[in-house]
């Protein structure tokens, strides 16, 4: 398992957290970018500017090939360090616009989840059986209390908890500094890469330099399923009760997102590790060009960085494709 979870409380089966544990990195048929030892940069911990309670320090660790290694062991509080509030997520009523409302994905697009897109939910799904607002005064349904979002978010989602636009508030699982969910991440501080690519399944994907985890695929199907909307902010970030506050995508479009400088080169520019050590980048370079030349799991080597990932698009749901280097157990 990569995440160690310190915050005390019970453990739930939630829908919208279920992408969101470390899990076994099994074996792929993909093919991946031959990497030589030159294109091999060692993890630069100096990227990351993370907040208070928040530690980077070396410890011996075991790789997925069974390897004994070193990683740096990464402890986040499950905020970001470079924001002061999150959201917004979900739309107040069937009026609210775009400035006040958050985001969802659907089929690799990130729409505005506005009132309208609130209110149109049965013509874009195609199925009568939306309903996420009072018809008579307009308010958006929403999980506004802890146990509204964690009873909505369930698998087992009772009749009650449907057609509801979820959303948790951090302070449901802050303590008492008012930061988040301390969490642990073990990273190769040299990468090693792995014989075959390695599925991202429902593993964490890595970490971004601002302290928020990038996380797997959110389980839509299933939140659509019990016609919910787990609403995200404009960061394709949201908060859960393991996790904290973390990415499902990077929308480097809207800011810190999370904040990113493209490489003198124009390049585009690295915002985190993956757990098998290498950078990953924003999707598109500053002439806003995706890279030609990307492998299975969206890496790619050049003489400047070595090995290292673009992101997917905001809306795919998605980081990268899968991992090229081994990771720890």
């Amino acid at each position: 398992m990569n995440k160690v979870t310190t915050f005390a409380m019970p453990i739930l089966s939630v829908l919208i957290i279920a992408a969101c544990g470390g899990t076994v990195v099994e074996t792929v048929d993909d093919t991946t970018t031959s990497i030589t030892d030159d294109d091999v940069q060692a993890v630069d911990t100096s990227k990351f500017e993370l907040g208070t309670s928040s530690s980077i320090t070396e410890v011996s660790c075991t790789l997925s090939n069974g390897e004994s290694s070193t990683c740096y062991s990464i402890t986040i509080n499950g905020f970001p360090s470079d924001r002061t509030e999150l959201g917004p997520f979900c739309p107040t009523t069937t009026t609210t616009e775009a400035v006040d409302a958050g985001k969802w994905f659907d089929d690799g697009v990130l729409y505005d989840l506005t009132g309208e897109f609130i209110s149109k939910l049965d013509i874009f799904y195609g199925d009568s059986n939306w309903q996420l607002y009072d018809e008579n005064t307009k308010e958006v349904k929403i999980t506004d209390t802890q146990t509204a979002c964690e009873a909505a978010a369930r698998p087992d989602v009772s009749a009650e908890y449907n057609n509801y636009c979820v959303q948790c508030d951090i302070s449901y699982y802050s303590d008492t500094d008012g930061e988040g969910i301390s969490s642990t991440y073990l990273i190769p501080v040299t990468p090693v890469q792995r014989s075959s690519a390695g599925s991202v399944d429902r593993s964490s994907i890595g970490v971004a330099f601002n302290g928020v985890v990038l996380d797997a695929a959110a389980p839509t199907e299933d939140i659509l399923s019990a016609y919910t909307i787990a609403a995200f902010d404009d960061c394709v970030g949201h908060v859960n009760p393991t996790a904290g506050y973390h990415y499902h995508g990077a929308n480097h479009g809207e800011g810190t997102c999370p904040g990113v400088d493209f490489e003198e080169d124009g390049h585009g520019g690295a915002f985190g590790y993956a757990l098998d050590g290498y950078a990953i980048h924003t999707m598109l370079d500053e002439n806003g060009d995706e890279e030609s030349d990307l492998d299975t799991c969206r890496g790619h080597t050049d003489d400047e960085r070595g090995y290292h990932y673009h992101s997917a698009g905001a809306g795919e749901n998605l980081f990268i494709g899968c991992f090229t280097g081994e990771t720890a157990r």
